[in-house]
């Protein structure tokens, strides 16, 4: 069920198209006073599917089905209103509103004065004729609008120069607009350019209890996963990227500026026995303006959330006049499991997965472990605890690299299987081959196939952490272009590309987007982590010491790669002990067998110190340990002087580089970026 909160006017007004238009206004004056007659409800009554009905309308007049719901419910209210003498609120419950509050402030939004001004306000002149008559015999429902020749005589007179005022108006902005090749700041010519976006910010938990953060947090995500397949709408912020507004002081403005998109979607959720409710708003991120609200009121079973998702996708495309093609509408309609209690654990692991640490690593294992129990054709379940694993055994050193690498392998292959279709978990797939396997001939005949099909991602491993490695420097910058216009909340985004510009030797440029970066991004321990190590490399030391402290006190990770950044900042410092004192961590990490390729760092950081007997060493014993940093051995600055070495061009030849044709870099580039 939903009730609906508000929507802009519609006319109805279009004689070819009256006995739809009459058939739909006879359903919805039957169950007038019915507030759980809703889309659904409509829609079986005169015997079509919810979307056709929904498409039907939108080529018919533009509207939602819930809007001409909503619409005929308020224009039947304020006649009400005006011939009989009665509360807002008893008016409100007699056409279908289950909240006097809602009632009226829908009322006041659609007509733009309140129930209670009805009768003191003379309102003829600004009422459109309602012609909501169902039947020849049908009582007159709606009052007319009733004019004098005169006063219609005067009446197309100012519509004329309405008319005439709004096509100047409108070629004046198109004019100046196609002079600008910045966007105007204004929602029309937004929409005239074709540009669709929205980021769904995360849903307040009103529930009352904080141990349910996890539903109103997978709910969100389950909103945005679907609205990105559809295809009309250019831009959708993900999850990880909105959720830092969980909590927040920002404005509208500041938000959907820094995310780069027109339009926010909020949301609370409410749970009451064994009903989930869902109260929703569109705002313009510019202008602030309230578009559209809805509520949505399900049952807590697995089909019925499912239902409310797709319903609730629908609307939002509705409300910004997407088109949804019938292939898309197919997988957004999609059920990826049937169990109830499979989808709680599973939105449970996500929740615990999101906040990536050690222990939440551990506790999305076991949730995950506990939906595959309970349906094993559950991809989705399959997929996250593969990234659980997959990331644990990377730069964050939970996992060992080995058994990181093969339960993920096992879990996205299963998923694969069950679904051969699923671009991300194929994505997350060859990702794992290209850090854990080196198979850089597999890797690189699926990279081929991202350049051919513009198959970009918001996960840039391949498109660009590979890009980089085997020298595809340009292709980098332009990935990461893209996934930036796409979303410019990501700040390891701009990390990459300004990684790329650096080893363009575009230093200015990489530094810039360094320090114009920092401050929205300073938050991520990710971010961070590539900020200090680039920043290192570009001479900016203090920047990157300033950056590492930051990571040492304000997170709880302490991988290799930070053991590495405190000893390369103690040899800086001109501190012998220091350094020795990280050093002797990283040597403790190798002899654990801890994942984050402790050995390459303890091979790097001889590099520095110029001793490069003992370079060797550690690299040949991150060669046997597979690290999977040593993807970088092509590419690494610090390696430049022993390129030409027998040792390192063998370790090379093991690593991979050369099976895809890739020549070893000359060995007389700088050391440095």
């Amino acid at each position: 069920m939903r009730v609906s909160k508000g929507s802009s006017d519609s006319s109805y007004q279009n004689s070819g198209k009256m006995p739809f238009l009459a058939r739909l206004r006879e359903h919805v004056q039957a169950n007038l006073n019915n507030d759980q007659f809703g889309v659904d409800s409509l829609a079986r009554s005169i015997g079509m599917s919810r979307s056709s009905l929904h498409r039907k309308l939108q080529k018919h007049i533009g509207i939602s089905t819930s809007q001409f719901i909503r619409e005929y419910r308020l224009k039947r209210a304020l006649e009400i209103l005006k011939e009989e003498d009665v509360t807002a609120s008893e008016v409100a419950y007699r056409v279908g509103f289950s909240s006097a509050t809602y009632f009226s402030t829908s009322f006041h939004k659609f007509y733009g004065y309140t129930p209670g001004e009805v009768k003191s306000s003379n309102i003829d002149d600004h009422v459109e004729g309602l012609e909501l008559s169902t039947t020849k015999t049908a009582q007159r429902l709606p009052s007319q609008v009733h004019i004098s020749k005169k006063q219609m005589g005067n009446q197309k007179k100012r519509f004329l120069w309405i008319v005439l005022l709004v096509v100047l108006v409108s070629a004046a902005l198109y004019l100046y607009s196609s002079t600008l090749k910045e966007n105007v700041d204004t929602k029309e010519v937004g929409n005239s350019m074709g540009v669709k976006s929205i980021a769904v910010l995360p849903f307040k938990n009103w529930t009352g209890d904080p141990d349910l953060e996890y539903i109103s947090d997978g709910l969100t995500d389950a909103v945005i996963s679907r609205l990105t397949k559809i295809s009309a709408i250019n831009k959708v912020i993900p999850f990880t990227s909105t959720l830092k507004f969980k909590e927040t002081d920002k404005t509208t403005k500041e938000m959907a500026t820094e995310l780069g998109v027109e339009i926010l979607l909020q949301g609370n959720l409410q749970i009451s026995g064994n009903q989930i409710k869902i109260n929703l708003q569109m705002i313009d991120g510019r202008s602030n303006e309230h578009l559209w609200s809805e509520e949505y009121i399900r049952d807590w079973k697995s089909d019925e959330i499912f239902k409310m998702q797709t319903e609730v996708v629908e609307d939002i495309a509705a409300n910004m006049s997407v088109i949804i093609a019938d292939n898309e509408l197919e997988k957004i309609q999609n059920i990826p499991t049937k169990s109830k209690q499979a989808y709680s654990y599973y939105l449970q692991g996500e929740f615990q997965r999101n906040k990536a640490n050690a222990q939440t690593y551990a506790n999305a294992i076991s949730l995950y472990d506990k939906a595959i129990a309970l349906d094993s054709n559950f991809v989705d379940a399959y997929r996250g605890q593969a990234t659980v694993w997959s990331f644990g055994g990377l730069v964050w050193g939970i996992y060992d690299e080995k058994t990181a690498w093969s339960n993920a392998k096992k879990l996205l292959e299963k998923a694969l299987k069950i679904d051969p279709n699923n671009k991300v978990v194929e994505e997350e797939l060859y990702t794992g081959y290209f850090y854990y396997d080196w198979n850089f001939e597999q890797v690189e005949d699926y990279y081929q196939g991202i350049l051919k099909d513009s198959f970009f991602d918001n996960t840039p491993a391949i498109n660009t952490d590979y890009a980089i490695k085997t020298g595809r420097y340009q292709n980098a910058v332009k990935a990461m272009d893209k996934l930036v216009l796409s979303d410019p909340s990501i700040g390891i985004l701009f990390l990459f590309k300004a990684e790329a510009l650096a080893l363009l030797g575009e230093t200015e440029e990489a530094l810039n987007i360094l320090n114009d970066t920092y401050s929205l991004h300073s938050d991520n321990w990710f971010y961070l982590r590539e900020s200090a190590k680039l920043n290192f490399y570009l001479g900016e030391y203090k920047k990157s010491k300033d950056q590492l402290h930051k990571l040492l006190t304000q997170f709880p990770d302490y991988p290799p790669i930070l053991m590495w950044l405190n000893a390369v900042h103690a040899h800086m410092d001109s501190n012998p002990k220091k350094a020795n004192e990280y050093l002797a961590e990283l040597h403790s990490e190798y002899n654990e067998r801890s994942s984050g390729s402790p050995a390459w760092f303890i091979g790097l950081y001889y590099c520095i110190l110029k001793d490069y007997e003992n370079a060797f060493k550690w690299l040949q014993k991150s060669y046997v340990r597979h690290d999977v940093e040593l993807t970088w051995l092509r590419e690494e600055p610090l390696l430049a002087p022993i390129r030409n070495d027998p040792r390192y061009k063998d370790l090379y030849e093991k690593v991979g580089f050369s099976r895809i044709g890739l020549p070893i870099k000359a060995s007389s580039e700088k050391t440095s970026l």
